[in-house]
């Protein structure tokens, strides 16, 4: 086996198929005026209603350079607010606007037909995410050991 060889690594399909959902996402976000980023991370604020940006980000898992643009988008399209923590001025806040709230009912319907462009079965469905979220949390767990590591220097 040719480790070097494109159809060998477990990274392409994974690269590949992420831009292929999200291309699949594109025109129905677009009918609501969202691009993906913006999508998941209005999906974590009607949720949660408010976040810090540092628990936005991990559970975004993006960066702050990448958020941070993100977040004054949509702040001027007036889907949230941010502002200083009142607790710890150190801390920003996002919270979702009224019009954020009701930008919510016109994404309703983007998650079934989502599913109606991806044939999978609710069991091979499940089984993808099972797998993927085992992947995140063990790069996750390889990122804090990495830190550590570094950290003590």
């Amino acid at each position: 086996m040719d480790p070097l060889k494109l159809e060998n690594q477990l990274c392409f399909p994974l690269y590949a198929a992420a831009r292929g959902i999200v291309k699949l996402y594109t025109p129905f976000l677009a009918e609501v005026g969202l691009t993906y980023t913006q999508y998941i991370t209005m999906m974590v604020l009607w949720e949660r209603r408010q976040v810090g940006v540092k628990e936005l980000g991990a559970a975004l898992y993006l960066d702050s350079g990448t958020l941070t643009p993100l977040l004054k988008k949509l702040e001027k399209q007036g889907l949230l607010t941010r502002a200083r923590s009142a607790q710890d001025e150190r801390h920003l806040v996002v919270t979702l606007t009224p019009q954020g709230e009701a930008l919510r009912e016109k994404a309703l319907q983007i998650p079934a037909r989502m599913g109606e462009c991806v044939d999978l079965s609710a069991e091979e469905a499940g089984t993808l995410y099972g797998l993927l979220y085992k992947l995140l949390g063990q790069m996750e767990d390889r990122q804090e050991t990495a830190k550590l590591e570094q950290d003590r220097g």
